[in-house]
């Protein structure tokens, strides 16, 4: 017998031909978006970005994964390199990592001191709340994985050259800090995860159909008239708020 066709692509581009749709609806209305992709490292926020914004609007579409702060940004306040990032009417803003860096990274590896991760705790729904008050549309999500299969991902990193740009100094303290990246990653989503700006779980240990579900999300999300709806597969995309017990430990 021959081999089973593979459905994931021809889902993916049915997918992406209502998020096309569904953007140039957006456009048209003004409608300002902000998408936020966390998660442990290796768990395929790269690979869901790439494609969801494959056929998406190149002009009014917008993926920033800013660098390290220099010596007059870390003076600023914290949320200032941000904002200039922020869409104008018609606008999709991705940010592959965002200020929520100040509740994972940085306080595992010593980068800010406690103060200044508890003041983000504090400061993180309000600022979202401006945001979504201006009537921004914001979009928040956590790539959940395994450490098996985080540890298998990190591993093909290295043995493949061509994710050479995908390794990085951190890769070796995801695996020995894991223990304490899920305790920053518990008390975010339990102090940030609001009413107006709601945390949605994705388990990616199944890339395709996380990348499936995160598009299906992203639908149901924006909302367009007569581009018709999705359902996520509850399993995969979940609110944060439903995640006790399904949280890789």
């Amino acid at each position: 017998m021959g081999k089973k066709p593979d459905a994931y692509q021809p889902e993916l581009e049915r997918l992406q031909l209502k998020l096309v749709e569904a953007q140039a609806w957006a456009i048209d209305a003004g409608l300002r978006v902000v998408m936020v992709f966390e998660g442990r490292d290796a768990a395929g926020k790269d690979g869901s970005i790439k494609r969801l914004t494959e056929y998406m609007s190149p002009r009014q579409t917008r993926v920033f994964a800013l660098p390290k702060p220099g010596e007059r940004e870390s003076s600023q306040w914290y949320f200032q390199r941000y904002a200039p990032h922020l869409p104008a009417a018609g606008e999709t803003s991705i940010f592959n990592r965002s200020w929520y860096n100040r509740a994972g990274v940085e306080p595992v590896m010593g980068f800010c001191t406690p103060a200044q991760h508890e003041q983000f705790l504090k400061d993180a729904p309000r600022f979202e709340r401006m945001l979504v008050d201006s009537g921004i549309l914001l979009i928040k999500l956590w790539f959940d994985i395994s450490k098996e299969e985080q540890a298998e991902r990190l591993a093909e990193r290295v043995e493949d050259p061509l994710k050479r740009f995908k390794i990085t100094s951190l890769d070796a303290e995801a695996q020995k800090r894991w223990d304490a990246y899920s305790a920053a990653r518990d008390r975010m989503l339990a102090e940030t995860h609001t009413a107006h700006a709601p945390w949605t779980v994705v388990a990616t240990d199944h890339k395709k159909t996380a990348r499936l579900n995160v598009i299906r999300h992203v639908l149901t999300r924006l909302g367009a008239p007569g581009v018709g709806a999705e359902k996520p597969d509850k399993d995969v995309v979940f609110p944060a708020d439903e995640a006790d017990g399904r949280l890789a430990v």
